[in-house]
């Protein structure tokens, strides 16, 4: 069955999660979030998940509940100690990496809204040294994708955090085109749609419609990844620094 949208419900859950979020009240309301939130959640996630084996079928979560994010935030190293997100969220990522190690697709719904991203927001130190690496042979490859006016349009402009100076090691890039993209800790796209999105069947259309427009990127930073890991040195084929090649 095609995926006709949330309800009015899945709003007024989160307008209560966000006066009341503790246990107590998230506890009396579980079968709401169950039957509101989460079931019609997975039902877009199958959706989603139908339209990506068409163009990205290594990013098709089965099952389609794995997909999900925990309601619950992690609180261990936050100020903020309610208990509950504020939202419902879902994450593709690429079959053979790691997860978060590597770049995806995502989208959350809300009260408020639906957010739909794309790329590379928590990568560690291997893939960092991975995709910088690669940013710094192939520049041209990576100006053509990631600045591309197209991609922007939907999915709005690159994003991620930077260091203040270059990297170790490539030093001698400084001011060259590619100086602020290898100063990057993350790559990848954001944008916001009005709550009503979700609340309708265009859900999953405008949501695969900015995966779409991400793919080239997404699939750049991931082959990054799993070519610097098949080149890497060692018995567990762990990533290593690629040396520039300018």
């Amino acid at each position: 069955m095609a995926f006709k949208g949330f309800t009015p419900k899945m709003v007024s859950f989160f307008k209560g999660l966000k006066k009341n979020n503790d246990r107590t009240w998230f506890g009396a309301h579980k079968g709401q979030f169950d039957e509101f939130v989460r079931g019609p959640m997975v039902e877009a996630v199958c959706a989603v998940n139908d339209k990506l084996r068409g163009f990205a079928a290594e990013y098709v979560s089965e099952p389609a509940h794995k997909a999900l994010y925990r309601i619950y935030r992690d609180t261990r190293f936050s100020k903020d100690k309610t208990p509950y997100k504020l939202h419902i969220a879902a994450h593709f990522q690429r079959r053979g990496i790691p997860k978060n190690a590597g770049a995806g697709y995502y989208f959350a719904v809300s009260h408020e809204g639906v957010e739909v991203g794309g790329g590379m927001y928590m990568p560690g130190p291997d893939e960092l040294a991975a995709v910088r690496g690669a940013i710094a042979a192939g520049p041209k490859a990576f100006d053509k994708i990631f600045n591309d006016r197209k991609t922007a349009k939907l999915a709005g402009p690159l994003l991620g955090d930077k260091l203040k100076r270059l990297p170790k090691g490539y030093e001698h890039l400084a001011g060259t085109p590619v100086e602020e993209a290898v100063k990057g800790k993350q790559w990848y796209w954001f944008a916001t749609l009005p709550v009503a999105v979700a609340m309708s069947a265009k859900l999953v259309r405008e949501v695969v419609k900015r995966f779409e427009a991400t793919r080239a990127g997404v699939d750049w930073l991931n082959d990054a990844v799993l070519t610097a890991t098949r080149s890497g040195e060692g018995e567990e084929g762990k990533v290593t620094r690629p040396e520039p090649m300018w």
